[in-house]
């Protein structure tokens, strides 16, 4: 256990520093507690999410093979239109639609669509993109929060219990959206000068042609009902049962029989490096599972809160995004479910699911690394040489997410204590 705690501080800590690249950090990291015994080549490959790796090669190359046609360029420039070219307008767009996406599609697809759009618009605009990228990135996981679907710890949450998509909606849609409306505010008076366009920049969008962007009609009339369809495909999963990963993957493979790019090209774009840190993180994180480090975190809140209902509830938010925060919350969600389990169990109370959810998927706004859709942001933004630093995003995702921790007590609060 504590092999596996030294090397993750310490790759979280050289991570944090920016003196090397996360992906090198994450591989030596995986490298060390495999060689070291910690854990076994066998756990350290099942530990790897492989929904999580499909669903994001799936998705990049869904966008890879559509970029040529123009039509992300056609979506920036209407944005940009449709919101007068107003900065306080831009941001309620982008992280409105990217927040109801996120709810209903998953966070994670979401911001691979929205993010190559936010580029364009920023460009056009002529403005910062990242303080956009930041936005959604945090709106996503909020967003994400309201759904069963919407982000990973709530589907966890879900498979191990009988909760339905109404329940999910009715508990924590409402503390999602008064969460959504106080931190977008937020951030938008904390970004909103490095967010204003010039009156010739907002009269040079609205004067602009979208249709003209489309640069290969005959190539988007070939990849865009497959693009809609795999969308199509995302909000029904679950009355199909396939896995995000297996819709990602199927559109992709179709696109790639329908286009006329070569499939070097289009592999070519899939961003590697992103899916290669995924795969270094998630085997850190399975040797802090394997060797207990993560579940002496959550066996200690119900030895701290002594039985007591309201410090178990608060705790188990808390803990949550704490922990969410410094590993991932899709690995400390999956290592909290048996602790809320027996809580709950206990208590007869579905309370604390909804304690769980709100920790877990709020806590995943406070560091770059705490949710999938901020590692796969910040993976197209590096790529398209515009990174999102790690202290830089540390010094916004904090206090967003003390507030929506607040907001979430408070909640919990008034409704269930």
């Amino acid at each position: 256990m504590t092999v596996a705690i030294g090397v993750f501080a310490l790759a979280i800590a050289v991570i944090a520093s920016e003196r090397a690249h996360r992906t090198k950090v994450a591989l030596i990291g995986a490298a060390l507690v495999v060689l070291l015994g910690t854990i076994d080549q066998e756990r350290a490959i099942e530990a790897i999410d492989l929904n999580t790796i499909g669903l994001l090669a799936g998705m990049m190359l869904v966008v890879r093979l559509t970029e040529p046609t123009g039509v992300y360029n056609y979506l920036a420039i209407r944005a940009g239109q449709l919101s007068g070219g107003r900065s306080l307008a831009v941001v309620l767009a982008l992280a409105g639609t990217t927040a109801l996406l996120s709810a209903f599609l998953d966070n994670l697809t979401t911001v691979l669509l929205i993010v190559p759009i936010t580029f364009l618009l920023a460009d056009t605009l002529d403005i910062e993109p990242i303080p956009l990228v930041i936005i959604e990135i945090i709106a996503s996981n909020i967003g994400g929060t309201a759904t069963l679907i919407g982000d990973p710890p709530n589907i966890l949450i879900a498979g191990a219990t009988d909760l339905s998509f109404l329940d999910f909606i009715v508990n924590l849609a409402p503390v999602a959206v008064v969460t959504f409306v106080v931190v977008t505010g937020m951030l938008y008076v904390v970004f909103r000068r490095r967010l204003h366009v010039e009156p010739s920049a907002r009269d040079r969008v609205m004067s602009l042609d979208a249709r003209k962007s489309i640069e290969d009609a005959a190539e988007l009339r070939r990849t865009m009902p497959v693009l809609i369809a795999t969308i199509l495909a995302f909000f029904a999963q679950g009355v199909i049962g396939l896995e995000p990963a297996t819709v990602a993957l199927t559109g992709a493979s179709v696109m790639l029989l329908v286009t006329r790019q070569s499939v070097e090209e289009a592999l070519a774009g899939i961003e590697w490096a992103t899916l290669f840190f995924f795969v270094g993180l998630f085997v850190l994180v399975g040797a802090l599972e394997e060797t207990g480090a993560i579940a002496e975190v959550t066996q200690g809140i119900a030895s701290v809160t002594g039985g007591d209902r309201s410090a178990e509830l608060l705790g188990i938010t808390w803990v949550a995004a704490l922990g969410s925060a410094v590993v991932d919350n899709i690995p400390f969600t999956t290592a909290m479910l048996p602790v809320v389990a027996e809580l709950q169990a206990d208590a007869g109370d579905d309370a604390y699911w909804w304690a769980l959810s709100l920790g877990a998927c709020f806590g995943g706004n406070a560091t770059l690394i705490a949710a999938a859709a901020n590692v796969a942001a910040a993976g197209m933004a590096e790529r398209a040489g515009r990174p999102v630093g790690f202290v830089a995003f540390l010094k916004v995702g904090i206090p967003a997410t003390i507030v929506s921790i607040a907001i979430a007590t408070l909640y919990i609060v008034v409704r269930y204590l």
